[in-house]
């Protein structure tokens, strides 16, 4: 039976994650494999804030376990696989109601939860519509005929909880998560930096722990969450040895997901006259305008292709990168990652890879052959003049400017990083 939940959580506080948690720990029901955390199309306006839905195969468990988290002390495991023929989706979906309508933000505007249900796995191409477009709540629907489900409000975590469902991992990682007793979620927590720190170094399948640039510790909340912290990486097997190198304030459980985070599942391939609000796209491009600084400490260029122009930007949050981009001039050949916002209609990056450098090349005042005095322009085009010794010569030299850049992939810092965008680490 899956289960999918959408839209619980508000833009300063909860955690959809969470409920999952609750779920593998007071309902009756073994999880079948890892319970996931899907991240959607990360430009919608409406999302609360990282656009992250949860989905859950429960039933009774059969064949092999594996332990996959703790709830208050209490052991949870994942199953190889499963029987839901004695479950009662209408039975569940009330009991998924309650633990909805007791932690789900309702007050927050944007919050909109939804509840699904279903025995039959949803088609996979809703989660590849719901990660790179926008989809309408009528569309959703027709994915529900055999389900059971119920939206609160605007009922648009329908959309994300029917996605969830839907996702197919071919690119995962996973994530291990800690939750705080309810009592401590609106105040400060403590994460020791140290052991952040030398758990990045000493656990290598983990990723995005800490930024050493800027002095951020990267597995905790920005907001008061549930969460305490949260750890990523690519072997599951080495999430429980991170968790314990972490000191930090006492937490009551923690949960491991299967996830899409680091896939770079959001971005297509596309060309500038392609390109619609909200898409995150991949873009081969020409630089066509040298970058330059805007209030706020952004860095915007134009760039060009065979079909259109559009603007590129790297915002004062992605920190030294906006440092590679100011080095880029009128010629290079580069390839965009990045999602684009409606208004202005800009491409925000993620990622860039610098193909080719364009030759820079500046005219050179000549040095006097007769005197070896440096001589000076003897007007627009009309060559140079020796003011010492009157020497004239129309030769106009030039030297080649050394960049400050070379060709390859960079990307923004931690700090600005979006959770689906795949680590450069990654491409190697």
């Amino acid at each position: 039976m899956w289960i999918g939940i959408d839209d619980t959580d508000s833009s300063t506080g909860m955690c959809t994650t969470y409920l999952a948690m609750v779920i593998a720990g007071t309902m009756d029901l073994d999880l079948i494999k890892f319970p996931r955390l899907v991240r959607l199309n990360p430009n919608i306006p409406w999302k609360t804030r990282g656009n992250a839905a949860i989905s859950l195969n429960v039933g009774i468990g059969k064949g092999k376990k594996i332990k996959i988290g703790e709830f208050n002390s209490n052991e949870i495991y994942s199953y190889e696989y499963g029987d839901d023929s004695s479950l009662d989706e209408r039975d569940i979906l009330e009991k998924l109601k309650k633990i909805v309508e007791k932690y789900a933000v309702m007050d927050e505007e944007k919050t909109s939860p939804g509840i699904v249900v279903t025995r039959k796995k949803i088609s996979e191409k809703l989660y590849w519509k719901a990660v790179r477009s926008v989809i309408d709540l009528n569309e959703i629907f027709s994915y529900l005929e055999n389900a059971s489900y119920f939206g609160y409000k605007y009922k648009r975590g329908l959309i994300g909880a029917s996605s969830a469902i839907s996702w197919k991992p071919k690119r995962k990682t996973y994530e291990l998560l800690t939750y705080l007793p309810e009592d401590k979620w609106n105040g400060e927590r403590f994460i020791d930096k140290k052991s952040v720190i030398l758990m990045d170094k000493k656990i290598k399948t983990t990723f995005e722990n800490f930024d050493y640039n800027n002095d951020h510790i990267a597995i905790k909340p920005e907001t008061k969450t549930p969460v305490l912290f949260g750890i990523r990486g690519t072997n599951v097997n080495d999430l429980e040895m991170a968790r314990k190198i972490v000191k930090s304030d006492p937490y009551f459980s923690y949960l491991i997901f299967e996830t899409n985070q680091g896939t770079d599942d959001h971005l297509v391939k596309k060309k500038i006259s392609e390109i619609k609000p909200y898409d995150s796209v991949i873009l081969d491009c020409e630089v066509l305008e040298k970058p330059k600084t805007i209030p706020g400490g952004h860095v915007i260029f134009k760039v060009k292709d065979r079909t259109g122009e559009i603007f590129a930007a790297a915002y004062e949050k992605t920190k030294e990168f906006r440092e590679i981009i100011k080095n880029l001039d009128v010629g290079d050949e580069i390839k965009i990652f990045g999602s684009v916002k409606k208004y202005p209609k800009t491409l925000n990056i993620e990622k860039i890879l610098i193909k080719n450098l364009a030759e820079i090349k500046i005219k050179v005042i000549p040095i006097c052959p007769k005197c070896g005095k440096k001589m000076e322009s003897a007007g627009k085009n009309k060559g140079y003049r020796c003011r010492n010794c009157g020497t004239f010569t129309n030769e106009i030299k030039y030297e080649k400017i050394e960049r400050n850049i070379n060709p390859g992939l960079y990307q923004v810092p931690v700090i600005a990083r979006r959770h689906l965008s795949k680590p450069v680490e990654f491409f190697r």
